[in-house]
C-alpha cells in the first residue's frame, strides 16, 4: 500500500475484510503515518520502495497518494514486475507510456472508479437500459472543501493545486458513472465560477449542460462551495421517474400507477466510516478491490473501467476547465 493517508489506511481496511491471509506491506514518507497505520493493522512500513526487505515477496500495489505523484510511481511498480491498484489519477500523465509497459509484460493496470460499483448506480442503469425513449436528468454534487478532509488544512493537499483541484475531483468521480448510464458526452457548455473566498485560484462552482451520443441529456452542477455535503440526482423521461440523495438508503422510483414514490432497498450490510459524510460508504470501495483480485486470479475477467476510457473522460474534463 504506497501512501497511508485515510485512503490507503481504508483500502488496507478493506483488503483485510476481503481476505485476511493478504499480507500487506505499507510505504509512506510520513514517519507519523507509517507509526499510525503499523498501530492500527498488522502491516511492516517503509520509507519509499527501494528500503522494502528482499523478503517481502510483493505481487501488487495499491496507489493511494497525490494524483500527480501517480504517473511516476505506476511506471515503478510495472517496472517491479507488480500488478498496479490506482486510486483517481486526475490527469493523464503517462498514460500511454504506462499502458504500453503493463501490456508488455502481461500486468494489470487497474483504476479505480468508486461509483462504477455503487448498488444503486447498477440499478439506475438496468431501468435506463429498459426506457426506450431520450431521457434527462439534473444532478447536483457539492461539499464545502475545508469540509472534505476536516482533520486537515484544505491548503495542505492535493484539492487546493489547480491541477488535481476540488471539483476537478468531483468530475473525475461522476462523469464515468455518468457516460456508462447515460451514454458517451457529445457536448458539454458550462458556466463556472468562484463564488468563496476559499484560498483556491480555480472555480469553485461549475453549472454545465450535457447532451449524450444517444439523445439523452442532463444538467450537473458541481461545487466546493455547498455548505451541506450533497448529492443530489432526478432522472425522469415520459415512462419514468427516478430520485436518489447519494445515500444507501434514499433511491426511490416513482410508481407511475400508484402516483406514489417507492424505496429501493439494495443492502443487506452498509459498511459506514463515522468521519465522512452519509452518502459516503464503504461498500463499492471493497467491491472494486474484490473486482482486482478476481482479475488477478483470472485474467479473462475484464475490469469496468481502465486507463483507455479515462483518458476520454478526463479530455472532456479538460474541455470543461477549457
Amino acid at each position: 500500500m504506497i501512501g497511508l493517508g485515510s485512503m490507503g489506511k481504508r483500502r488496507i481496511r478493506l483488503i483485510m475484510k476481503y481476505d485476511p491471509l493478504i499480507h500487506i506491506v505499507g510505504i509512506d514518507t510520513s514517519a507519523e503515518r507509517r507509526k499510525e497505520a503499523e498501530a492500527l493493522f498488522p502491516v511492516k512500513t517503509y520509507a519509499d520502495m527501494a528500503k522494502i526487505s528482499f523478503d517481502e515477496e510483493i505481487e501488487c500495489a495499491f496507489i493511494a497518494t497525490s494524483p500527480l505523484s501517480h504517473n511516476n510511481i505506476i511506471s515503478e511498480c510495472l517496472t517491479n514486475g507488480w500488478h498496479v491498484f490506482t486510486e483517481l489519477n486526475l490527469v493523464a500523465d503517462g498514460y500511454d507510456e504506462n499502458i504500453l509497459k503493463a501490456k508488455e509484460n502481461n500486468l494489470t493496470l487497474f483504476l479505480s472508479s468508486t461509483f462504477l460499483y455503487r448498488e444503486e448506480i447498477n440499478y439506475i442503469d438496468k431501468k435506463i437500459k429498459d426506457i426506450s425513449g431520450p431521457l434527462n436528468y439534473v444532478y447536483h454534487v457539492g461539499q464545502y472543501l475545508p469540509d472534505w478532509h476536516p482533520w486537515e488544512d484544505y491548503t495542505g493537499y492535493f484539492v487546493s493545486d489547480k491541477r488535481t483541484n476540488g471539483c476537478r475531483e468531483i468530475l473525475a468521480i461522476e462523469l464515468p458513472w455518468i457516460t456508462e448510464v447515460f451514454s458517451n458526452i457529445k457536448h458539454v457548455s458550462a458556466v463556472k465560477r468562484k463564488n468563496t473566498t476559499l484560498k483556491i485560484d480555480y472555480p469553485d462552482s461549475y453549472l454545465l449542460t450535457l447532451e449524450h451520443e444517444n439523445g439523452n441529456a442532463g444538467l450537473l452542477a458541481v461545487d466546493v462551495v455547498s455548505r451541506k455535503a450533497v448529492r443530489n440526482l432526478e432522472i425522469y423521461g415520459e415512462d419514468i421517474y427516478l430520485s436518489w440523495d447519494g445515500t444507501p438508503n434514499g433511491l426511490f422510483q416513482y410508481d407511475l400507477a400508484a402516483k406514489t414514490n417507492i424505496n429501493i432497498e439494495l443492502y443487506q450490510e452498509i459498511d459506514k466510516q463515522s468521519e465522512y459524510a452519509s452518502f459516503v460508504i464503504e461498500n463499492a470501495y471493497l467491491n472494486e478491490i474484490t473486482e482486482f483480485f478476481e482479475i488477478l486470479k483470472n485474467p479473462d475477467n475484464k475490469q469496468r473501467y481502465g486507463f483507455e476510457k479515462d483518458l476520454e473522460i478526463i479530455k472532456v474534463i479538460d474541455r470543461i476547465e477549457g
